[in-house]
């Protein structure tokens, strides 16, 4: 834990008890603060004083003596509209922040040469935060990883020197986080996300973009129109920026050609690094992602040899591209963190075909056009959920169809069907395209069906566990 000392004496708000509000509560208790803690969701109340957390009614507190408002991630700040805690806090001069502005001023105050690495983007910034703090933990370093990977901030170990903070920050966290200074800046991609929560493309991209307008050095993917001219306008402002790109050769910067990665700096190139091979990191959006974390350890002073080694033991993120294991020839990947049609177009892309695709659950907007390209490498499209009828009427006639109705169902037909390929190397692939929340609490829950169906098929190897 990390007791939140810079607000000893204080009286702080905490709204919104998840597990990032838990942790807050403890941190700042133990550094001296009176907590005035509430959610309005009855359930976490609960949970919180079973955790020793005691409540206070937000609505009926005195706003004029309370110091500052913690706000969970999820509660909004901005849009659609401010929520009432916000408004009240507003009103009464009383600033409003987030778990990661603790943490920032803790490290300043504590340990400020404390490496700081922080991550953003519409898409891969679980994976690059994960692999970065890999390499880092292979190279012999001090870790601490959290944010929004999952691991709620103040529950890690406090800052000291050496000590290395890999941080995963959403927008909802960036807009509560006004003093962020990180170290290292990563801004991976944007692409439309949360437009209710943030009003317009333009404020969600603004709020991405002040991450690496803080950060002492900026890493930042030029593979997009968007983040490209955020890149070049930092640079014309003298910044430091490194550039990395999988489309584009660079005479500055990192850059994907064919399987390789090259770094190039004032007129000279080298290759520092092989993608191929690597299947915890398929895909030229893990080529990206590589880069970023190279890139990092070369701002860091960690050599690239270290980090280029460390590659090949990283054991990926569950639900993301996930390799189960394998059943003889077929791979089964759990990609269950593909939401929406830009992440499975991902997933699709990441493999040449032979693809047994396993979609559906709760549609979101844009239905699956932007998955067009890809339609040639499925096979079979497996459905199932509240999607079933809308997906199969717009594959049709481009991809064949499956009524499964249940995951248990469409896994089994995917099965025999990839049994009976001819494909090299045919994949069972989970990616729905849709929220899980038709049958499932959430996507980590589909995920894990999926892993334990599939690690139940008689003759299943687990990735990992042998040939």
């Amino acid at each position: 834990m990390i007791p939140a000392t810079t607000f000893k004496g204080c009286r702080v708000a905490v709204f919104g008890l998840g597990r990032s509000g838990g942790a807050t509560c403890r941190a700042l208790a133990a550094g001296g603060a009176e907590v005035l803690a509430w959610d309005e969701n009855e359930r976490s109340r609960v949970a919180a004083e079973a955790d020793g957390i005691a409540l206070t009614d937000l609505d009926r507190a005195d706003w004029s003596a309370i110091d500052a408002l913690v706000l969970a991630p999820g509660v909004p700040l901005t849009h659609p509209a401010p929520h009432w805690t916000v408004n009240r806090a507003r009103a009464a001069g009383v600033e409003v922040i987030g778990d990661i502005e603790i943490f920032a001023r803790e490290r300043r105050a504590i340990a400020p040469d404390a490496p700081f690495i922080a991550i953003t983007g519409t898409n891969g910034k679980s994976t690059t935060t994960a692999l970065i703090a890999h390499l880092l933990k292979e190279s012999g370093c001090d870790v601490q990883i959290g944010g929004n990977i999952g691991v709620p901030i103040l529950s890690l170990a406090p800052p000291a020197p050496g000590r290395h903070y890999v941080v995963e920050m959403s927008s909802y966290q960036i807009d509560l986080t006004p003093t962020l200074e990180p170290d290292v800046a990563i801004l991976l991609n944007v692409s439309p996300d949360h437009l209710d929560r943030h009003g317009t493309f333009e404020n969600y991209a603004a709020i991405k973009a002040r991450l690496v307008e803080v950060g002492r050095r900026s890493i930042i993917g030029i593979d997009d129109e968007t983040v490209a001219g955020i890149a070049g306008r930092l640079a014309e402002t003298g910044h430091d920026v490194v550039r990395f790109s999988a489309d584009h050769r660079l005479a500055d910067g990192y850059y994907l050609e064919r399987d390789r990665v090259y770094w190039a700096k004032d007129g000279h190139r080298a290759a520092i690094a092989e993608i191929d091979g690597l299947a915890t990191l398929r895909g030229r959006h893990n080529a990206r992602n590589v880069m970023a974390a190279l890139a990092t350890l070369e701002a860091l002073g960690v050599p690239f040899r270290e980090g280029v080694k460390a590659r090949a033991t990283f054991p990926g993120l569950a639900h993301r591209l996930e390799l189960v294991g394998h059943l003889g020839r077929t791979l089964y990947i759990n990609d269950s963190k593909a939401t929406n049609a830009e992440a499975t177009a991902v997933a699709l892309a990441s493999f040449e075909g032979g693809i047994y695709r396993i979609a559906g659950g709760r549609a979101k907007e844009g239905g699956l056009k932007q998955l067009r390209p890809y339609f040639p490498r499925i096979e079979r499209a497996y459905l199932i959920g509240e999607a079933e009828q809308a997906f199969a009427a717009e594959l049709a006639g481009e991809v064949e169809t499956v009524a499964c109705g249940t995951l248990d169902v469409a896994l089994q037909r995917a099965a025999a069907d990839a049994e009976a390929s001819t494909a090299a190397e045919p994949v069972v692939l989970l990616a729905p395209a849709c929220a899980s929340f038709d049958q499932y609490p959430s996507f980590e829950a589909r995920g894990a069906e999926f892993r334990e169906r599939a690690s139940a098929l008689p003759g299943f190897v687990k990735h990992g566990s042998g040939p």
